[in-house]
């Protein structure tokens, strides 16, 4: 049986088995496009099931399915998210459960004309009111997000080996990671609000209004604002999926960040002696990503349902290819190189 054809089975037999209302609506799985989620629209439903591949946090079935339920109903405020509709919890049918959350109508990010509407959307997000300490739990919330974020890339480096990286590119990312390291030390740090910290261009949809809806909430964090305005823009961002791929002029980078303070308010005083600092720990951490995926993917599924996985055999054919393209581009030392001069001419268009 064609796994998009079981998935819709088992999707039905966990719906019955809720006794949900849409148990017998039409449905229609959609492409494979990510590594961490099957999509199956719930036809005349106006409602999407979101079914786990796995935890990219590292969580138990449960626990994610209420991670994933808390970043979407923290974001629901912004207006520029998918409103949530229900959970199904892990069950034989289903063992990592799924959300079912709005299915957002509309198209592709088209960059860089639609990244007014991304940068609207972000400040949306983070213009949210901060909770309270007490009431952020369970979305990560580290005392030192900036340190939490060394410690994630530091854990991820650890494949860096077995990724058969070329010399200029382990010199270049272990460059950077003393860069960070420097920056850490410090005791300054921007003002911490609601990020995504997953906020490529290919995670939102532009509805016909022109309104931008992040459709992804996988990962939301209590962190800086810096790390979703630079994962919105890197290149290893822009150039990842197909229908949004694009390579972004330093302008127009620059001209992004300035259209995110002008609707963030007060927090953008703060984040502004930030964003160079972020912009390369996001590369940062999105380049040793890059070398776990290739060191891991190779390995067999996992037969538990609990944690990360990213066995390539988790994925049509297809994505994997597309993926293990991007990641061996991402890596190459020509595109190490030209990321990180970007970064400086980046830096320099910040100075007043």
């Amino acid at each position: 049986m064609p796994i998009s054809n079981d998935l819709s089975r088992r999707l039905r037999l966990a719906l019955q088995a809720a006794r949900h209302p849409a148990a017998d609506r039409p449905l229609v799985p959609l492409p494979d496009k990510g590594l961490a989620h099957d999509h199956v629209r719930l036809e005349g439903t106006g409602w999407l099931a979101r079914i786990p591949k796995q935890s990219q946090l590292g969580l138990s079935a449960q626990d994610n399915l209420d991670y994933q339920r808390a970043c979407f109903e923290r974001a629901a405020a912004s207006g520029h998210t998918p409103a949530l509709q229900g959970v199904l919890p892990p069950s034989e049918h289903l063992p990592r459960g799924a959300l079912l959350v709005q299915s957002i109508e509309g198209r592709p990010a088209r960059l860089p004309v639609d990244l007014p509407a991304l940068a609207a959307a972000l400040a949306s997000i983070h213009a949210l009111p901060l909770p309270e300490a007490a009431s952020r739990a369970p979305l990560l919330n580290a005392a030192d997000p900036l340190r939490a974020l060394v410690h994630e890339i530091d854990a991820q480096a650890a494949h860096l080996g077995a990724a058969g990286l070329s010399v200029p590119v382990l010199t270049a990312i272990e460059g950077e990671r003393q860069r960070l390291l420097a920056c850490v030390l410090g005791t300054d740090r921007p003002a911490r609000c609601l990020i995504a910290f997953d906020a490529h261009p290919g995670n939102f949809i532009v509805q016909p209004d022109g309104r931008a809806v992040l459709v992804d909430l996988e990962k939301c964090r209590y962190a800086y604002p810096g790390l979703d305005l630079a994962h919105a823009t890197l290149y290893t961002s822009t150039t990842w999926d197909l229908d949004t791929q694009a390579v972004l002029s330093v302008d127009e980078v620059l001209e992004f960040y300035a259209t995110w303070a002008g609707a963030v308010g007060p927090m953008a005083a703060t984040a502004r002696p930030w964003h160079g600092v972020l912009r390369r720990a996001m590369w940062l951490w999105s380049i040793t990503w890059c070398a776990k995926w290739r060191a891991l993917s190779v390995e067999a599924a996992r037969t538990g349902a609990d944690g990360e996985d990213w066995s390539s055999q988790r994925s049509e054919a297809a994505l994997v290819d597309h993926v293990r393209n991007r990641v061996d581009h991402y890596l190459s030392p020509p595109v190490v190189a030209e990321v990180l001069g970007g970064f400086h001419r980046f830096e320099q268009g910040l100075r007043p």
